[in-house]
């Protein structure tokens, strides 16, 4: 069912191990097909990747997590804000992804008020984050392996934007950056 990038780099950490990991997803490429946990609302269910994703032009944006303060203060709210914006340029779905359970991811997204307007989408195992290769390691923070801050714009499955924040901070992802990219 996983359809993921393939292309594969090897990396030597030192000089007795070797780590190998997939490329990160690019332009052109397809969205990997992976279970995850959606809340709409007040409703979780389990539902496909390429299903949720895959169809018309959507907006997927991903946080390293729930009730973090740059992802609380400014990513999701961004979003919410501005929904109605970015709907209006022919985007059918606006979805937020992490690393973290669906009872987390809906009560963050209560204690956000994103009613409908955002789909909140739980990669409890990091498995959709792992097969776009848009990992984080947060160990050294106590966060354990978590989702790089990114935002792409999908089209029928395809993705034909993708931004990654090259550090900590919120410019190329945020509401407003993907909002003047449609």
């Amino acid at each position: 069912m996983a359809s993921l990038n393939t292309e594969r780099a090897l990396v030597e950490v030192d000089q007795n191990s070797i780590v190998e990991f997939y490329m990160a997803i690019a332009v052109g490429d397809k969205i990997p097909d992976l279970n995850v946990a959606v809340t709409i609302g007040d409703k979780t269910e389990s539902a496909s990747s390429a299903d949720l994703l895959g169809s018309g032009k959507v907006v997927l944006f991903a946080v390293p997590g729930a009730f973090t303060p740059t992802c609380s203060d400014y990513h999701l709210p961004g979003f919410v804000i501005r929904a109605e914006d970015i709907k209006a340029k022919n985007v059918g779905k606006i979805a937020c992804i992490s690393v973290n359970d669906s009872f987390v991811m809906g009560a963050w997204g209560k204690s956000q008020n994103v009613g409908d307007e955002v789909i909140m989408i739980a990669d409890g195992n990091g498995d959709f984050t792992k097969a776009v290769g848009l990992e984080l390691d947060g160990r050294g923070f106590g966060m354990g392996i978590r989702s790089q801050r990114y935002a792409m714009i999908i089209e029928d499955g395809i993705v034909t934007s993708l931004e990654v924040e090259p550090g900590g901070g919120l410019d190329v992802s945020s509401a407003e950056a993907i909002l003047a990219k449609l």
